[in-house]
């Protein structure tokens, strides 16, 4: 039996994020091992973060997170599915984040581009965001001009 692993790798814009398929005959433990390897690499790299819903502590994935922001004095950790508290400060949550996935709009709010919808430019210079839940938000007038940059860069 051949250990070796084929490994093809696949360029495809449509995908933001490495997807990864295995196609074997059987779930043996060198699958197990190759699923496990991966979901090591993918965590280091961008750890889980900690967010509180009453009593319990789940751990969540940067790839899940809509936006992070600050309510009534509280960070706020926003998915799809819930919101959890975070104990940390919003700045120390942004040093740990992919930096390539998250941006800071304002003092108090970031957000993942890759949930964003849409951004809105008005002519009062302002940007709107709106993201993929239909939350919309505003990025801070002291901001506008590193976003549009960002944005601009783009391709």
């Amino acid at each position: 039996m051949n250990k070796m692993v084929d490994v093809d790798v696949i360029l495809d814009d449509r995908y933001a994020d490495p997807k990864v398929t295995i196609k074997t005959k059987a779930r043996t433990e060198q699958v197990e091992n190759i699923i496990s390897a991966i979901e090591n690499v993918a965590a280091n790299a961008f750890p889980l973060l900690s967010g509180y819903d009453n009593d319990r502590v789940e751990l969540v994935s940067q790839r899940d997170i809509i936006r992070i922001f600050i309510a009534n004095r509280k960070i706020i950790i926003e998915t799809a599915e819930k919101s959890y508290y975070a104990n940390k400060s919003l700045s120390s949550i942004e040093n740990i984040l992919d930096s390539q996935r998250f941006l800071r709009i304002s003092q108090s709010e970031i957000i993942n581009l890759y949930k964003v919808k849409s951004f809105e430019f008005t002519i009062a210079g302002t940007i709107g965001v709106e993201l993929e839940n239909n939350t919309k938000t505003w990025v801070a007038r002291s901001r506008v001009k590193a976003i549009k940059k960002m944005i601009n860069g783009v391709n």
